[in-house]
């Protein structure tokens, strides 16, 4: 297999080094580049059905979505009941409805559908935090096991909370550690699933922080997404989440706190000396309406990621919509973009610790990339490499997508799946949901 005529936008050093040239695979391996001068009146031609024409296009590393809810995926076009004015209502209204109303096959097809979404926006590593209360026993392997299908690699976790009462939170610990003993593969990994603070008793955090150290692990919370999680958690436990994880020992440098809209300068001081990292979504803060992150207060030490929470798989999109709220908060130009440079590469470094062989794009490396359909209108290089991307590259759609050597979207198409016949799968299960969602009160 060769990809000929592509920009190779390798890794090094926290630096991005594009290069014009050729790669060649074998054995899902780079075991050859090859690097020419870019002239698109000159490229080279092939006519071998094992090569991809990138045609001067370029190929990056894939995408990573460090906060998904793939069981979210089948709550397009539900007919909400109740008030839907606030943060708790949402939840109440529709999220805590809809999950536990999700059986097996429902969390399957929630499955199918965001691995097609993702391959098609290049994401091809997944960090979901599931909930299905109802049905919490083997849904992080029926997760894995779709995705797998698809030849995406994750890192899963199941959503632990004390609201639907102690059997279906002990299921919810139960479920963390079954897949963790059983189903984890060199391309499922795992992670202790909490609701967050608001819905987790002391007796719920003190078991959580038993496990971690039993495990080696790390946890994936939510943390101050709206102002009631810090509300309730001081009504209920008479402390903020943040002390209330510090106290628990609950944090390390695999875990990962989701949102944080509402922490303050102590919050980030103990994240910062936790090494925990902090994950952004951006889309769905906004359509939530609880507010925007405080970016002048992070300490540049706390590692930031990008996730979508569910609302959709376009990671690229939100790495845009991080840009630009950082500009409309006031950083200026230079500070924007190095703060996008430092979350680029923090998430890089993140994904190592459950993924260690992720590319760089490097000779020997894993052929794990994605090509956009862009060709760079003026020279691309190391030094103006950001400036394509937020303002070009990512603007674009994804054009091919490979994995391990193989190849799972190419010309903007799926390979070896038969999208109909899944999507018609996709729908049946979300038409019993759309029906069961509708009869409830």
């Amino acid at each position: 297999m060769k990809v000929i005529n592509a920009w190779i936008c390798q890794i090094k050093d926290n630096s991005v080094i594009p290069i014009f040239g050729d790669l060649e695979i074998e054995e899902g391996k780079i075991v050859k580049i090859e690097i020419r001068q870019f002239d698109l009146l000159n490229l080279r031609t092939s006519e071998n059905s094992e090569t991809i024409d990138a045609k001067g296009r370029v190929l990056t590393i894939p995408n990573v979505n460090f906060h998904d809810h793939i069981y979210s995926r089948l709550a397009k076009g539900l007919e909400i009941k109740g008030d839907m004015s606030n943060f708790p209502n949402i939840l109440k209204n529709l999220w805590w409805k809809l999950d536990s109303l999700l059986d097996l096959e429902m969390i399957e097809a929630s499955a199918k559908i965001a691995a097609l979404e993702s391959i098609q926006n290049g994401v091809t590593y997944i960090v979901d935090h599931h909930s299905s209360p109802n049905f919490a026993k083997d849904s992080l392997r029926t997760i894995s096991k779709t995705l797998e299908d698809f030849n995406l690699r994750n890192v899963l976790c199941f959503e632990t909370t004390d609201r639907n009462g102690k059997e279906l939170s002990e299921n919810g610990f139960n479920e963390n550690i079954n897949f963790l003993k059983n189903y984890t593969t060199v391309n499922s990994k795992s992670l202790l699933g909490l609701h967050a603070s608001f819905t987790l008793d002391d007796d719920s955090l003190k078991n959580a922080s038993k496990l971690i150290i039993e495990n080696n692990w790390g946890i994936h919370v939510h943390i101050c997404e709206d102002k009631s999680d810090v509300h309730l958690s001081q009504e209920k436990y008479s402390a903020k989440p943040m002390l209330r994880f510090e106290k628990y020992n609950l944090l390390n440098d695999k875990s990962i706190l989701a949102h944080g809209i509402h922490l303050d300068e102590e919050d980030f001081e103990l994240i910062k000396n936790s090494k925990a990292s902090l994950v952004f979504n951006l889309d769905s803060n906004m359509n939530n309406s609880v507010g925007l992150q405080k970016f002048k207060m992070i300490p540049k030490e706390i590692p930031i990621l990008i996730g979508t929470d569910g609302m959709h798989a376009d990671v690229a999109r939100s790495f845009k919509e991080l840009f630009l709220q950082l500009r409309n908060a006031g950083l200026s130009f230079d500070d924007s973009f190095s703060f996008m440079i430092k979350t680029y590469f923090d998430q890089n470094n993140f994904i190592k610790k459950f993924f260690p062989d992720f590319t760089n794009l490097q000779l020997f490396e894993r052929a794990d990339f994605i090509i956009w359909d862009y060709v760079p209108p003026t020279p691309l290089n190391q030094n103006n490499f950001w400036s394509h991307y937020i303002y070009g590259i990512i603007e674009r759609p994804i054009k091919t997508v490979m994995q391990n050597g193989e190849i799972l979207l190419d010309e903007f198409k799926f390979k070896n799946v038969n999208e109909s016949k899944i999507l018609n799968g996709i729908y049946s299960q979300g038409e019993r949901l759309f029906k069961k969602f509708n009869e409830e009160k």
